[in-house]
């Protein structure tokens, strides 16, 4: 059985507090751990968004879904290249503006393996 996924604690602009992280400006979470999320690592800008590559980590770590923050002003893209890799795999996806991202991963930690990306500005 796979490790619970961390609990985000608290989300403000600027910053997000992770369960065994501590704070960072970005986040990964996945089952048994999180790291800060460091957009340099792939290209990641907020036009097209989220990578294929950003949701690797994830996947390799168990996390049979996904949630993926657009930013709190919904800024951040996810584009459809990484939502039809996402789905040939058979994981299932949420999208949403951060604050609500944050509601549907808490909501899924207790009985889902799930990760998360998570950006805490624009």
């Amino acid at each position: 059985m796979l490790a619970r996924s961390p609990r985000i604690l608290s989300i403000a602009w600027g910053r997000i507090e992770v369960e065994s992280l501590g704070e960072a400006k970005d986040a990964k979470c996945w089952p048994g751990g999180a790291r800060e999320w460091d957009w340099d690592e792939t290209g990641t800008r907020h036009y097209p968004g989220i990578q294929p590559a950003d949701v690797e980590e994830l996947l390799e770590a168990g996390a049979t879904t996904l949630v993926l923050s657009r930013g709190m002003q919904e800024r951040l893209g996810v584009p459809e290249e990484t939502l039809t890799l996402l789905r040939s795999r058979g994981i299932e996806v949420h999208t949403a503006e951060t604050k609500q991202a944050v509601e549907i991963y808490n909501g899924l930690v207790a009985t889902t393996a799930v990760g998360g990306l998570f950006h805490s500005t624009c």
